[in-house]
């Protein structure tokens, strides 16, 4: 155990939404909610306004609606938070060589193997520094934890959110931990909180107080030695800067269940194809095929083969699940297919026999096709906007989808330098000067006196010893979400600010809907209608409507 606090926890604030509500002006200050959109999508992410009404992640998104109905719910944009989790991550890697990514927006830092921290001052001090550049490079807000381990790293940024920074001295861990639910410890989850619950243990401390039998004939052995070293504050898990990936998956979950056997293969034929593609991608081949099914009753069945050796062929990993999948019931639906390949490698044994029948198949499939080449073509599949992404019409420039449906797409032209919320323009979706684009960088950055948007990395704020001359202080900050601001590009025809008035081309819901709770008194920020029901879509002009959601759901979301 070391006896100084350098194990740095950073966890990104409601990081999906704090991202999106940084991106769009008008979502400042409000309720927003990241996932899938679909009558069976999860949250991903709920910024803390929407949270106030009960709303968190992993919840059904049609119980987050129920709970917030007023929130704007969006379609996650993974490539644009990767992009700012790749500059939060080279932050990290700036203070230590030891820094171990947990996902996108979490990671661990031994700030001792950087020598970035020799005792609490110093690392207080470290700690602070990177939550100032996290914001000056990203415009984002991040929850610090220092401790000797990683346990209690990772619960004091729990104890700091939002945007703030916990120090744990060594020798006091287990005063903190004490009083605390069981389920403050890693690896305790609902069905082990409740088993100890039903047992009198509701606390860390009545944890140790049990002792280690006791929680060995409670739990298991290996589980039962585990939770017993921890309610003692017992972590020496090094923080580890490369994770070996194990598996390789992809899945979806359906807004009706399927019960066409013919269309359940097709659905695991093109799943196999994805997880190749992923496979590829990381230059991973893998010798186990593993399919996953849950059923119409939530019953979930995996089913998994082992091959001679690796591949990423995927005619054999479509061969591989297909024959899996006849080992399965689907009489009754299903709700959720997945395909995955792990006992990874970096190199593959080629299968001549099932790489012929694939090229056969490939052959197949171009005779069909050229066979139906003097048939009429099909008419053309409507444009699809997902809510909350980002695109650019040739007249207005850059905006973002509020809602689409029967034919039209609702855009608000905002940029995140705008200080306010743009204006809102209805199109077709088939406008051809409206198309989708990538997104615009959080904070915009000088480049010889004149300021220009860029994802690259600006150099932070605190240079942390490099030699280099530190960025400019950006000039203002958005009070609700404290992100900062640099000045504002001239207004010209691609700037929302320069649209001429228009009126909301959206119909309001009901107005027989309750009313939503109202959340705590926030900063003031200035904003309008988010979304508008696509069912009740209308070119008419009509008021700002008291309740709005996305559109364009469906399909599973699940955060990396």
């Amino acid at each position: 155990m070391r006896t100084a606090p350098t194990i740095l926890h950073l966890d990104m604030d409601a990081f999906f939404a704090s991202a999106e509500q940084a991106s769009k002006p008008s979502l400042r200050g409000k309720a927003v909610v990241v996932g899938g959109l679909g009558p069976r999508g999860v949250v991903a992410t709920a910024s803390y306004e929407a949270r106030v009404f009960g709303v968190n992640s992993a919840m059904p998104m049609a119980q987050a609606r129920r709970l917030a109905p007023n929130a704007a719910y969006l379609v996650p944009r993974f490539g644009f938070y990767r992009s700012i989790s790749e500059q939060v991550m080279a932050l990290l890697r700036a203070l230590s060589p030891l820094v171990e990514p947990l996902s996108l927006d979490e990671a661990f830092v031994d700030l001792e193997a950087g020598g970035a921290a020799r005792d609490a001052e110093s690392a207080r001090l470290t700690g602070e520094r990177l939550r100032a550049d996290i914001r000056a490079v990203t415009g984002l807000t991040g929850s610090v934890g220092l401790a000797a381990s990683k346990m209690i790293a990772k619960i004091a940024s729990e104890r700091a959110k939002p945007d703030g920074l916990v120090l744990i001295e060594p020798g006091t861990e287990r005063a903190l931990l004490g009083p605390l639910s069981v389920r403050t410890l890693p690896g305790v989850g609902p069905a082990t909180g409740d088993h100890l619950r039903r047992a009198g243990i509701t606390t860390v401390d009545e944890i140790a107080e049990a002792g280690e039998d006791e929680l060995v004939r409670l739990v298991g052995k290996a589980h039962g030695h585990a939770l017993y070293a921890m309610a003692l504050a017992h972590d020496v898990r090094p923080v580890v800067a490369e994770r070996e990936t194990k598996s390789v998956s992809v899945e979806d979950t359906y807004d009706v269940d399927i019960h066409d056997r013919t269309r359940v293969g097709l659905e695991v034929q093109r799943l196999a194809d994805r997880c190749v593609r992923r496979l590829r991608a990381a230059g991973l081949s893998g010798r186990t095929i593993v399919l996953k099914v849950r059923r119409y009753d939530f019953s979930t069945l995996t089913r998994s083969e082992t091959l001679r050796g690796p591949t990423d062929d995927p005619g054999v990993v479509r061969e591989a699940a297909a024959r899996l999948l006849d080992s399965v019931d689907t009489t009754g639906g299903v709700r959720l297919l997945g395909v995955g390949v792990s006992g990874l490698a970096d190199y593959t044994q080629e299968d001549l026999f099932a790489q012929a029948a694939g090229e056969q198949v490939d052959l197949l499939e171009e005779e069909h096709t050229d066979e139906e080449g003097g048939e009429e073509p099909a008419a053309p599949v409507e444009r699809r906007w997902p809510a909350g992404h980002d695109v650019r019409h040739a007249g207005f420039g850059h905006g973002w989808v509020q809602g689409s449906g029967l034919g039209r797409v609702t855009v608000r032209f905002e940029t995140p330098e705008d200080s306010g919320p743009g204006r809102v323009r209805t199109f077709r979706t088939d406008d051809p000067e409206l198309e989708l684009a990538e997104p615009l960088p959080l904070v915009a950055r000088r480049v010889g006196g004149l300021v220009a948007g860029a994802m690259a990395m600006p150099m932070p704020l605190a240079a942390h010893g490099t030699g280099d001359r530190p960025a400019e202080p950006l000039s203002s900050a958005e009070p609700s979400l404290g992100v900062a601001q640099a000045e504002p590009l001239p207004p010209d025809k691609g700037r929302a600010d320069a649209l001429p008035d228009v009126p909301t081309p959206l119909v309001v819901s009901g107005a027989d809907d309750p009313p939503a709770p109202s959340p705590p008194p926030a900063a003031p920020s200035p904003g309008g209608a988010l979304f508008a029901d696509p069912a009740q879509l209308s070119s008419e002009p009509a008021s700002f409507p008291k309740s709005w959601s996305g559109s364009d759901g469906g399909g599973p979301t699940s955060r990396p």
